[in-house]
């Protein structure tokens, strides 16, 4: 029987409508969900928690950090840009925390635009709030609610060139923030025509690539599927690993059944 990787895919958090309700909720964009099943994974949303964060981790074997809401510019140590989002502390937090420790557990990691711009953060990077001002243009988001397409060049040898190549053209970007200061650690990947950068990785991790556009909207899904085959290959190690073998007996005492 073929392995099913579980990804985890991170949550938006806010308000919603639906048939007659208008309610806070937490939600993914179902293309996400088509992308990790289009690569052989399985799909679980996670909402944003402060706590728990191990067991979330034990029951995955990858995650994407998905898009959304800009990050609060008080947690890299910056001032309020007036067209920063509002902020969203509690997701803020809880995804740093989560990310923080799949790194350190090297969860193979796939961080799309705003979790592309977390990763940076937490190495203690910081954003550019306002990229039009920096580069004379709207090129990244030039319709709210509509992706605009652009290429990028990918250095090469990198684990982004090794998956897409050193040029790919068309991608799907919706953002109106960059990365200023690079974080520790991490190498820069891929850059837009305009010189904005649009991807980051971690070498020292199995699998830890960000990228500022949105591969989940592509019909490419090479990306999608290297973090699959990465997760089950992650899955295999740990569950012929004695240390790991109690997390799925504790699932069975809950009355749940440990995936195959």
């Amino acid at each position: 029987m073929r392995e099913t990787p579980l990804i985890g895919i991170t949550a938006y958090a806010q308000p919603a409508r639906w048939g007659a309700w208008d309610l806070p909720a937490a939600l993914v964009p179902l293309h996400y969900v088509e992308s990790v099943e289009r690569a052989g994974g399985r799909a679980l949303v996670v909402p944003p928690s402060v706590g728990a964060v191990d067991e979330t981790l034990d029951v995955l074997d990858g995650i994407v950090f998905s898009g959304g809401i800009d990050v609060d510019p008080a947690v890299y140590g910056a001032e309020r840009h007036p067209a920063t989002d509002p902020a969203q502390a509690h997701r803020d937090t809880a995804e740093l925390a989560l990310l923080e420790r799949a790194l350190e557990r090297d969860v193979p990691t796939l961080a799309v635009c705003r979790g592309f711009q977390l990763l940076n953060i937490l190495r203690g990077g910081d954003l550019i709030q306002h990229l039009p001002e920096h580069l004379g243009h709207e090129g990244h988001r030039e319709t709210p609610g509509v992706f605009s397409e652009h290429p990028v060049e990918v250095k090469g040898g990198t684990r982004l060139a090794g998956i897409i190549g050193e040029r790919h053209d068309g991608v799907k970007s919706s953002h109106h923030q960059g990365v200023g200061r690079v974080g520790e650690g991490l190498v820069e990947t891929a850059w837009a025509e305009d010189g904005s950068l649009e991807a980051l990785e971690d070498p020292s991790r199995r699998f830890a690539v960000g990228v500022l556009w949105h591969p989940e909207m592509e019909e490419d899904k090479r990306l999608f599927a290297a973090l699959v085959g990465e997760a089950r290959r992650y899955r295999a190690e740990r569950r012929s690993s004695p240390s790991t073998s109690s997390t799925f007996a504790d699932l069975g005492d809950l009355g749940l059944r440990a995936p195959p």
